[in-house]
């Protein structure tokens, strides 16, 4: 019976860097069938993994530092632990736009998705540009991770102008009724936060959240069902209406603007 992504490290490419096999073997080491089964259950492609934590593997990445290098040969193994620690290490500076393109096409989980886009790619001078480019596409993984960058950036480009977020917003506009799974949670995702991100962008998440939901009512023909694209349409708008109107969230954002 094979277990634990069924990765045989003596397999792994011969021209890799001799670091990589050997960081291959530490995580099967670290793996555990019991991790795997309840990455499952969050519903992560386990086909390629061992079972190790993010946790452990953000212990790894600290003790590792950036290497560009050391990442690409962690993702050409295709193991799913050492990709996300490719993702942890890489240099944002030395990603390219074709790197990214490669990377997106590999992505088979969320996790792998949301961890490459918001702890790698949101970092890149390439960042905006795939975040516009990837959410207009139509392979399901591709589009989740434009939206997930536009989330990532939203926390992590203090330097961008509200004008730039604004950009996006049309783009959430038209991918709400998009009711893939994993597509409409990062639609969502990305609309929560760049309204959390200041007052001025909270109003004007809400005010897209309520052309997305008046929208969904409109093809529907009235508030309650409709097609399976008014249904989503309509709960990545009434849920971030629920987080962007709420007393928490206003709360902080008048304390930010202080």
């Amino acid at each position: 019976m094979k277990t634990k992504g069924d990765i045989d490290v003596r397999g792994a490419r011969s021209d890799l860097d001799g670091r990589a096999p050997i960081l291959l073997a530490e995580l099967r080491s670290m793996g555990s069938e019991k991790n795997r089964a309840g990455m499952a259950r969050y519903g992560i492609n386990v086909d390629s993994a061992f079972g190790v934590s993010v946790y452990e593997l953000r212990k790894i990445a600290r003790r590792l530092g950036r290497d560009h290098e050391l990442a690409r040969d962690l993702w050409a193994t295709g193991n799913h632990e050492a990709r996300l620690l490719a993702c942890f290490v890489d240099d944002p500076a030395a990603v390219t736009d074709e790197q990214m393109e490669k990377w997106a096409s590999d992505f088979d989980s969320w996790d792998l998705c949301d961890q490459a886009t918001t702890s790698l790619f949101d970092l890149t001078g390439h960042a905006w540009t795939k975040a516009a480019e990837w959410a207009r596409r139509e392979e399901e993984w591709v589009k989740r991770g434009g939206f997930a960058l536009m989330a990532g950036l939203a926390v992590h480009d203090e330097a961008a102008t509200d004008r730039a977020f604004r950009k996006l917003l049309p783009l959430i506009e038209r991918a709400a009724a998009d009711d893939r799974n994993f597509v409409k949670k990062a639609v969502n995702w990305a609309l929560r936060n760049i309204g959390k991100r200041n007052r001025a962008l909270n109003a004007a998440a809400i005010a897209c959240a309520e052309r997305i939901l008046a929208a969904a009512n409109k093809r529907a023909a009235g508030e309650r069902g409709g097609d399976a694209g008014a249904r989503c349409a309509r709960w990545v708008a009434t849920d971030a209406l629920r987080e962007l109107t709420s007393d928490k969230v206003r709360a902080r954002l008048r304390r930010d603007a202080r």
